[in-house]
């Protein structure tokens, strides 16, 4: 079989690369710079120069294949940069799945993402929720467009497109906002601000092996959540903490009663380079819950996951092998030093806002 991926140089797309090649499926995979080509030809794929914004410069590699997988995507969270995200998550999964349509592939998997459902307030919801925002992020706001006016539509038009719905995707290798809180927690985190925010949990190879099921498996039409269990942060951390021996945070805020300081990150993010974390869209979405449940994923698809200790313990242990031996570099120092200014600021903020009352 012949697959045509785009972010095959992506956390989740490495993966999906080598287990398509590992079964012995040929890969066709578009990079936009040559360190993404060197890095999809150390994986085994052959390699074609591109980008989803570029309709023409993906019809070569897809041209007679017999798969596509479209799992490019912004992903980011108080980004700079956030204007790219429309033009890539709906402009680029536009020209993606209309070309694959046009071109005949006989499957077509779109990696979209839980986000669309925005805050489930508490709810553990499943394919069938249906909200149309407000979305607390732009990566929320344009994969919702990206799924509902972009790719359920070509699914009416009869592309045979399938879409798996990730949750917060975690291993080595992650770069996400999920891995820079499990290195602050490593490097020691004093305060928590928002421990009520509620993620569910799924290992990068497991959801790699969801994509391929749905390639294999899944109906046309159809959508299937990839998630692991929900977890407050809270909970999550106290469970780092037993697991790698670390002391959790002492010092926790609820994050909802935070939101309204979100515009004061802003602030001082436009001075600062605060992480992400700290970002205004971070601080607005503290309080959040991105729950949905990956039963019908698991019934007909036969997809499963590893324990959750097992991959965090293997996540840990490649966080430490890429922190610094002793003291951290500069750079890091910089980084650590904003991110606990910006922590010691919510609080401050929040304490002076209970005093008023």
């Amino acid at each position: 079989m012949k697959a045509f991926v785009t972010g095959g140089s992506g956390f989740i797309g490495q993966r999906v690369v080598q287990k398509l090649v590992a079964r012995g499926d040929t890969v066709h995979a578009l990079a936009r710079s040559e360190a993404s080509a060197n890095l999809l030809r150390q994986l085994g794929a052959t390699v074609f120069m591109g980008d989803i914004t570029d309709t023409a410069s993906m019809r070569p590699a897809m041209q007679g294949c017999d798969l596509v997988f479209h799992i490019a995507a912004w992903y980011k969270v108080g980004a700079s940069d956030w204007p790219q995200a429309e033009a890539i998550n709906v402009g680029g999964t536009r020209r993606v799945l209309r070309l694959a349509h046009e071109l005949g592939i006989p499957k077509i998997v779109y990696t979209s993402t839980v986000a669309v459902f925005g805050d489930t307030q508490g709810q553990l919801v499943d394919e069938a929720y249906y909200k149309e925002g407000p979305f607390l992020t732009e990566y929320d706001r344009t994969k919702w467009l990206a799924h509902y006016k972009v790719a359920l539509p070509l699914i009416e038009k009869g592309a045979p497109i399938v879409i798996v719905m990730p949750g917060a995707v975690f291993g080595p290798g992650d770069t996400s906002v999920v891995a820079q809180m499990m290195r602050m927690f490593y490097r020691g985190m004093p305060l928590l601000p928002g421990g009520d925010l509620t993620l569910t949990y799924a290992h990068v190879d497991d959801i790699a092996v969801g994509h391929l099921l749905a390639a294999d498996k899944g109906k046309v039409g159809e959508s299937y959540i990839l998630t692991g269990p929900a977890i407050p942060l809270n909970e999550m951390m106290d469970f780092w903490a037993h697991l790698i021996g670390r002391k959790p945070p002492s010092v926790r805020l609820a994050g909802r009663p935070l939101r309204k300081f979100a515009p004061v990150m802003g602030a001082v993010g436009s001075v600062l380079p605060l992480p992400e974390l700290f970002s205004e869209e971070a601080v607005g979405s503290l309080g959040a819950s991105y729950m949905a449940r990956s039963d019908k994923a698991r019934t007909e698809l036969g997809w499963t996951t590893r324990p959750l200790q097992t991959g965090l313990l293997e996540t840990f242990d490649w966080i430490a092998r890429t922190e610094q031996a002793n003291a951290p570099a500069q750079q890091e120092r910089k980084w650590a030093g904003y991110a606990l200014l910006a922590a010691a600021g919510l609080f401050l903020l929040w304490y002076l806002g209970r005093r008023k009352r």
